[in-house]
């Protein structure tokens, strides 16, 4: 527990080298080992290297238990999104819905997300989404779970978006910057990348509505 809340002080302190040093040292211990490789990913990442940080996702997604692999898939498969690495996110993102149950629909909607961008690659860079009937469904089944709130607004917003919903992207999208950059040091900072996203989408709307 120590060594964690080490771990967390550096990161929060943005020192993500020292920050990594302390989870490997931890990772030694083989105690919540698929958690502290979750915390390493985390480093890795804030450290920019993506690779690292999907090795220690899937070695997560290994060993932990059943419980939690879902959720170790999911972040992997967010890690690739942002990354613009679409191919590799469906990849995770299908696993990560198949081994889901409570929240499913998040994971089935950042997958809806991973598969249109892999498939807008091709188009010109501002190309207007289109509304889609699917998208609907995603949308209501993940507004209704808990799993809807917190980082769900950031996948509502998106699957909004494309759905052209735009007033509904417009406030889940909001509501998930705001929520993200006054919570918790350690969130906010691991959710750089996503408040970042959201906050373009947000400017892009503006430049398209005005």
């Amino acid at each position: 527990m120590l060594l964690r809340q080490l771990y967390l002080a550096h990161f929060e302190q943005r020192r993500f080298h020292d920050a990594f040093a302390v989870v490997e040292q931890s990772l030694g211990l083989g105690v919540l080992v698929d958690v502290l490789h979750q915390d390493a990913a985390r480093a890795a990442a804030a450290l920019g290297d993506i690779d690292a940080a999907s090795r220690h996702l899937r070695t997560a997604a290994r060993v932990g238990p059943a419980a939690r692999k879902a959720f170790h898939w999911w972040t992997l498969g967010s890690l690739y999104f942002l990354a613009a690495r679409y191919a590799e996110a469906v990849g995770a993102l299908e696993r990560a819905a198949r081994w889901g149950t409570r929240d499913k629909p998040l994971y089935q909607g950042h997958l809806a997300l991973a598969k249109i961008e892999r498939a807008s690659e091709a188009l010109p860079a501002r190309a207007t989404p289109r509304g889609d009937e699917a998208l609907g469904e995603l949308i209501r089944r993940l507004a209704a779970v808990p799993a809807g709130q917190g980082y769900g607004q950031f996948v509502l917003g998106m699957l909004s978006y494309h759905d052209r919903r735009w007033t509904e992207a417009r406030s889940h999208l909001e509501a998930f910057v705001e929520r993200s950059e006054n919570g918790r040091l350690v969130t906010s900072i691991a959710l750089d990348g996503e408040i970042a996203h959201a906050k373009r989408i947000l400017d892009r709307m503006a430049g398209e509505r005005g």
